[in-house]
């Protein structure tokens, strides 16, 4: 996944992954690379819900499991394929439970759900309704990503899952064009690996990492937009 850059969004229209703010410049998180991560912030200490995405046996982006059997995460982190989940760990290399992936459903948007090969027992992250996030609040964004504009993003990855807060912006549009929420950095900002992870306010979930300029700004998939399509599949 890989949190491409942020172009300056006129309106609906650019093609990167934001959506609250009207105007942000990004470029896609993924596609088998990493994008989005979270450089400055904290480690998480708790957050059950985290999946890791592989892709390949690749580390890639990240995620959250929703229901027993359905994993949220970015639609530009599920093309590499080979998709397995370490679900309801900190550490990217140990603990939790595994799973595969088995189907892949893929929103217009930079959303995408995903089966799982058997069904796990899990704190679920929960999803928020229409109002749930509003502008300048506060909220926090997860992920394993790299921790520095480093080279390759791979390999500045980080082990354990990271936080920041960041300062909703406004509406804008993620890379596929859909409705996102456009966040400007706190004391940290998501870049590579950070991808399809989440924005959580008040204690769930409003958004999926889509992109990032690494630096000032990063824009989410709007869940809360999408909250029928997402309960028509995963039932929840």
């Amino acid at each position: 996944m890989r949190i491409t850059r942020l172009i300056p969004a006129l309106a609906a229209a650019l093609l990167s992954l934001l959506t609250l703010a009207p105007s942000a410049s990004a470029t896609p998180a993924a596609e088998g690379g990493v994008t989005p991560y979270i450089i400055g912030g904290s480690y998480a200490s708790n957050a059950p819900w985290a999946a890791r995405l592989f892709s390949n046996g690749r580390q890639t982006c990240s995620a959250t499991i929703i229901a027993p059997t359905w994993i949220l995460t970015a639609k530009h982190c599920v093309s590499g394929g080979g998709l397995s989940f370490r679900i309801g760990s900190l550490d990217q290399t140990s603990g939790g439970t595994m799973a595969n992936g088995v189907q892949t459903h893929n929103h217009s948007s930079d959303l995408s759900l995903v089966r799982l090969d058997r069904s796990v027992s899990a704190t679920y992250a929960r999803l928020g309704q229409p109002g749930s996030v509003t502008v300048g609040q506060n909220v926090q964004v997860y992920g394993w990503g790299a921790t520095s504009r480093c080279g390759s993003e791979i390999n500045c990855q980080s082990q354990y899952l990271k936080v920041a807060n960041v300062t909703v912006t406004g509406g804008c549009t993620d890379a596929y064009g859909g409705n996102a929420i456009c966040a400007r950095r706190g004391d940290g900002i998501t870049a590579g690996g950070d991808s399809g992870g989440p924005m959580m306010a008040g204690g769930v979930q409003v958004g999926v990492a889509s992109t990032s300029d690494r630096q000032t700004t990063t824009a989410y998939t709007n869940v809360t937009r999408y909250r029928s399509w997402i309960q028509s599949i995963a039932g929840v």
